[in-house]
């Protein structure tokens, strides 16, 4: 950390979830890097079960034990590091809470477990975390010009606030100034920040230097009204309208609330026409702990292909090609619930009739006899029968896999097409069906098989994340399925959108303002 840093700071809350935190930090980061600044991100908490591998790791307060040589974050910290052209790191999200059930979730301090807590056992020792926020916090001050602090949900919760260690809890504890963030694409902006207005306690108030509102669609003129409302009420002044931006759905999303927003807005459903009279449809069971769902943009992103969300309480559609098993942090739990909707008797149909079927991480141990959690890892302990589509069986252990493939280095022996991905899973898995490796990961030293398929090659599956990604490979698993794949170039498509989404900043707000309004963070006393 350099001790003479002058790095500015700015730090954006909600007046509720999912008004766009995630999403403005991200374009706020690209257009501020590409104006010669250094910029990171920064997440004191998130909750999230999609999350990325970083390059760098750290011990949790009281670990011993040498350092691991990798970590995770959430994804959308990753994505805005990847707006920022920088490494991802575990400061950007020193604490990642991965939910398990209702009521329990996995706690990931500095890319590293925990342990699993309740919600109240969680809430009564995170303040003990905040000494490790803060030093996360000043660490990638001392290497930045500016950076940008996401809160998380909510900022005015106060039932959360005694406690709360990445909204008013650490601007405070840091000196952070705060931008209040409301959208009104469903209405309430106004009611949302008076009531933020009305429970901050004063000085909490005095922290809030603007607000911004988000997905505005229609005549500025005529929320005139409503923003000297605001303005008269609060004394904060409106620092800008953000139009709805088209291109959101093309970029990562945060969690499932995004999902739910989708299919309400009918996005998400693929690409326009590939020039033929039938696209190639991959369907996606709903499950309740669904995670690292960012696997299927790339495929999304595909003219020619339709990917189809499946909520609890439809059948997966007959006419499918493809059913896939997305990851999951509960996987016993998802495969309860894949039975309790029936999904397991139609993906037996889908094979029986020649569809294919396709498995990544928790998904593809959802492919094997069985898989057991004999230390009551994700749950209680026990084993749940997997669908037996492979000869596998999956064991579950407290030791968590976190791996990165490096991308222009790694190959897959079996197709020859260059991978880029990631594994992150708890468990391991054995059986007959490992002989028949879906892949073959080679970096011009070694070789290892990763995952299974099997005899006919119609069932697939394994623990690499973002394969999909790589478009030399998406297009040969594409093209073995009998679909057309397009030639896109899926990387180029996320920097075009990204400084798109840069440029509608630009001009929808003052972004020299907003540069003042920042400033150096307190340091933490000795």
């Amino acid at each position: 950390m350099s001790a003479n840093s002058k790095a500015r700071v700015l730090m954006i809350q909600g007046t509720h979830s999912d008004v766009g935190k995630s999403l403005l930090v991200t374009g706020l980061c690209r257009a501020y890097t590409r104006r010669g600044l250094r910029v990171r991100p920064f997440k004191a908490q998130n909750m999230s079960n999609n999350a990325a591998v970083t390059a760098d790791s750290d011990r949790p307060p009281g670990s011993s034990g040498q350092q691991l040589r990798h970590g995770e974050i959430g994804r959308a910290q990753a994505f805005q590091a990847l707006a920022c052209g920088v490494p991802r790191s575990v400061h950007m999200n020193p604490i990642l809470l991965k939910p398990e059930s209702d009521v329990d979730c996995q706690v990931v301090v500095r890319g590293r477990v925990l342990g699993t807590y309740s919600a109240a056992a969680y809430q009564s020792t995170k303040r003990e975390l905040l000494p490790a926020v803060l030093e996360s916090l000043h660490h990638l001050a001392g290497d930045a010009d500016l950076l940008l602090v996401e809160g998380a949900g909510c900022g005015a919760e106060h039932y959360l606030r005694s406690n709360d260690i990445s909204n008013m809890g650490l601007a405070e504890a840091a000196d952070l100034p705060v931008v209040l963030l409301g959208e009104e694409a469903r209405g309430g902006i106004t009611a949302s920040a008076l009531g933020a207005y009305q429970l901050w306690s004063r000085s909490e108030r005095a922290r809030v230097v603007g607000y911004l509102v988000n997905r505005f669609r229609g005549d500025s003129e005529i929320f005139a009204p409503a923003a000297a409302q605001i303005t008269r009420a609060t004394g904060w002044p409106n620092l800008g309208l953000i139009r709805w931006f088209d291109g959101a759905a093309r970029l990562a999303q945060e969690d499932s609330l995004a999902l739910d927003r989708q299919r309400q807005n009918g996005e998400g459903e693929g690409g326009g026409s590939a020039g033929t009279n039938r696209r190639l449809r991959i369907v996606v069971p709903r499950l309740p702990r669904v995670a690292n769902f960012d696997d299927l943009d790339p495929l999304a992103a595909e003219p020619g292909i339709e990917v189809r969300w499946v909520p609890p309480g439809e059948p997966l559609p007959r006419d499918a090609d493809v059913v896939l098993l997305l990851g999951s942090k509960a996987t016993r739990s998802d495969l309860d619930a894949l039975y309790r909707q029936g999904w397991h008797h139609d993906i037996h149909t889908h094979v029986r009739h020649g569809g294919y079927v396709v498995g990544l991480c928790g998904g593809f141990q959802m492919l094997g006899r069985v898989v057991r959690d004999p230390h009551g890892v994700e749950g209680a302990a026990g084993e749940t029968p997997g669908l037996g589509l492979l000869d596998l069986e999956s064991t579950l252990t407290d030791e968590k896999s976190l791996l990165e493939l490096s991308a222009g280095h790694i190959r897959d022996g079996l197709s020859g097409q260059p991978l880029t991905g990631y594994e992150m899973h708890m468990g391991r898995t054995s059986g007959a069906a490992l002989a028949r490796p879906w892949l073959r990961l080679e970096d011009g030293h070694s070789a290892r098989p990763e995952g299974a398929q099997s005899s006919d090659g119609r069932v697939m599956g394994g623990y690499i994340h973002g394969l999909f990604a790589a478009d030399g490979f998406r297009r040969h698993w594409l093209q073995r399925l009998g679909a057309r794949a397009a030639e896109v170039h899926y990387g180029e498509q996320v920097e075009r959108t990204l400084d798109a989404w840069a440029d509608q900043l630009e001009t929808d707000l003052d972004l020299d303002r907003l540069w003042t309004l920042a400033r150096s963070p307190a340091r933490p006393s000795a």
